[in-house]
């Protein structure tokens, strides 16, 4: 049920995530994602054999189309994410078939319907290029067609404004360059397929992902190499570093002045507190002050996970890739990045479990620690104490959701919430979720619940358990502040109900994500429990061992407004976590889209200074 935030952003990447009013008052309107209808799509044999064969896959995709159609046509989604995901497989499918004119058509829905300004400007802008090099060249394949296609997005690409889609076409040639055929049939026989074989069908939010696949190996593969080379020759003549305005609004503080400790949580995967020193908070023993728990949600008091021996031996490379990661991202040339690049896309299809989830484990392990550099950083009177719980990193979950695990997920979070209390931490910061649509998700790819709606039911059960929990425990400590990340899906938090970010309490804070020039991180979600922004796109901190990496995400935006608010209470310890919320809410600066609301740390500090409990 909880993954960390910045897997979510990682998994994306690698494209193994799903990709009117007036007349909409006549239709039912769907307030939250659990309650999209739900369609089911009986499949036999090879998933595989299926993608590749045009006459079964025609089959398969006609009902899909149809039901996709159907939902769009009788409802009213609240969320216009979740309507462009839909137009989006619509748009995928209309490219397959060659109906070109009417994925012109779905290509301008999309963009309408786009909240984020590089969003508008590069929507559809590969279908568009797809597109137009058939219509040059006559044919759908072909060196005619690859240099139509090209020619097509170097156009589209050229009057484009770098400082508003920088960040997007980095991270599109990322995914470009990652791309690869093992990869796309890895994850139809690891995850689709055994899915598959337990239940005898895919549900409507897995089967879009068959049609990715073969989006991907017909349409996409074939025009890598242009992709790459267009992304990049874009970047190059545009090579303009984005103004950083995060400098000039950090709030340092010296050692010395007559400021309080503030204890702070980082409630995550885990913390090598050896980095922090003398800023640990000590049990009674002496050691760091710790409560754990493994993935089962049994107790394990250990800072970090405990690895195996072979995982331990693999930990040098498995850091090294996740600088890779970084870098590809940034557009930067390193040797890790190559590495990340040649392993990825050249994966034989029967490595992809084995390398996928310990890029997943990779992931999860270093977490926790990067997240605490940020939110300790610059304070000498920070004091940390550390609240470890265990993602999944296993592509099928293990534990898979069962009301039993929910009620000891629930009372793994009650206890980390008493073990902050007796820590008197002020400050405690959660750079994770989960969502009763990605419970259902996992009790699908477990083979638990023999229809739709009888997986529906459970999901919502077993959601209502842990978020009833988590608001019980918040609630019972009105003195801590905890400070939530919207997520990295790009959508309404609220109307995807990802806790704890759409919790509304007095106590709790969500924070999304933009960029060092205040512009809107492309994959941060937003809504209206969202109330600040700060800086979660490459953001440098530290690794187990002290390692330094700049990662992106949500993950890294809320821990910079947690650093924020252990600073005010240094200054003034007397304020409450309404108090404090509120000075860094007014203190924020409001973008003029109205979209973001920017945290400004020098002006919060000095108006903590200023204000009276």
């Amino acid at each position: 049920m909880i993954a960390r935030l910045t897997t979510c952003f990682l998994l994306a990447l690698l494209g193994i995530l799903p990709l009117a009013d007036a007349a909409a008052q006549s239709r039912p309107r769907i307030e939250k994602a659990a309650d999209l209808p739900r369609f089911s799509y009986p499949v036999k044999g090879s998933l595989e054999a299926l993608v590749k064969d045009p006459k079964a896959f025609a089959a398969f995709s006609a009902d899909l189309r149809r039901d996709i159609e159907s939902v769009l046509a009788k409802y009213d989604i609240a969320d216009k994410a979740s309507e462009r995901q839909l137009l989006g497989t619509l748009l995928q499918l209309d490219l397959l078939e060659g109906r070109d004119a009417d994925a012109l058509k779905r290509i301008e829905q999309i963009r309408a319907l786009q909240e984020k300004p590089a969003d508008k400007l590069l929507a559809g802008l590969q279908a568009r290029a797809i597109i137009d090099g058939r219509q040059a060249a006559g044919a759908a394949s072909g060196d005619a067609y690859i240099a139509a296609a090209k020619a097509s997005l170097e156009a589209a690409l050229k009057s484009l404004p770098y400082d508003v889609v920088a960040n997007d076409i980095k991270e599109a040639k990322a995914s470009a360059e990652l791309l690869g055929e093992g990869r796309v049939l890895g994850f139809i026989n690891e995850v689709l397929q055994p899915t598959a074989d337990k239940t005898g069908a895919l549900s409507s939010d897995l089967a879009p992902g068959l049609v990715n696949a073969r989006y991907a190996l017909t349409l996409r593969l074939p025009l890598k190499q242009a992709l790459v080379d267009t992304y990049g020759a874009y970047l190059a003549a545009n090579k303009v570093d984005k103004p950083d305005i995060w400098a000039a609004r950090d709030a340092t503080l010296d050692p010395g002045r007559d400021y309080a400790p503030v204890v702070v949580g980082v409630w995550d995967s885990g913390v090598d507190t050896a980095i922090f020193k003398q800023r640990v908070v000590r049990d009674a023993k002496g050691g760091p002050a710790v409560i754990g728990f493994d993935k089962y949600a049994n107790p394990k008091n250990t800072e970090l996970q405990v690895l195996t021996p072979a995982m331990q031996a693999r930990l040098p490379a498995m850091k090294s890739r996740s600088k890779g990661f970084s870098d590809l991202q940034s557009n930067v040339d390193s040797p890790e990045a190559a590495e990340v690049k040649q392993l990825i896309s050249t994966l034989p299809r029967e490595q992809y479990k084995a390398t996928i989830e310990e890029l997943i484990l990779a992931g999860n392990y270093t977490h926790g620690t990067h997240v605490a550099g940020i939110a300790m950083a610059g304070n000498p009177y920070a004091r940390l104490v550390v609240g470890r719980m265990e993602f999944g990193n296993t592509l099928i979950p293990d534990p898979c959701p069962s009301v039993a695990q929910a009620r000891k997920d629930a009372k793994m979070m009650v206890d980390t919430v008493e073990f902050f209390r007796r820590h008197k931490a002020r400050v405690v910061n959660m750079s994770w979720g989960g969502s009763v649509n990605a419970i259902e998700g996992d009790l699908e790819l477990c083979g638990i619940g023999k229809t739709q709606e009888e997986r529906q039911k459970m999901a919502r059960e077993i959601f209502d358990i842990g978020k009833q929990a988590l608001e019980r425990a918040f609630a019972a400590a009105p003195e801590i502040l905890f400070i939530t990340a919207a997520g990295n899906s790009n959508q309404n938090a609220s109307f995807a109900e990802d806790m704890p970010a759409d919790i509304v309490l007095p106590n709790l804070l969500t924070v999304g994500a933009v960029d060092k020039a205040g512009d809107e991180a492309s994959f941060t979600s937003y809504g209206p429990t969202v109330k600040v922004h700060a800086n979660g796109y490459q953001v440098e901190s530290y690794l187990p061992g002290g390692d330094r990496v700049a990662f992106s995400g949500t993950s890294m935006a809320a821990p910079q407004v947690a650093n924020l608010a252990a600073k005010i209470l240094a200054v003034n310890p007397a304020l409450t976590p309404t108090q404090v919320i509120a000075i860094v809410v007014q203190t924020a600066d409001k973008t003029g889209d109205g979209r973001r609301t920017l945290v400004n740390p020098q002006r919060a500090v000095e108006r903590a200074r200023q204000t009276k409990a």
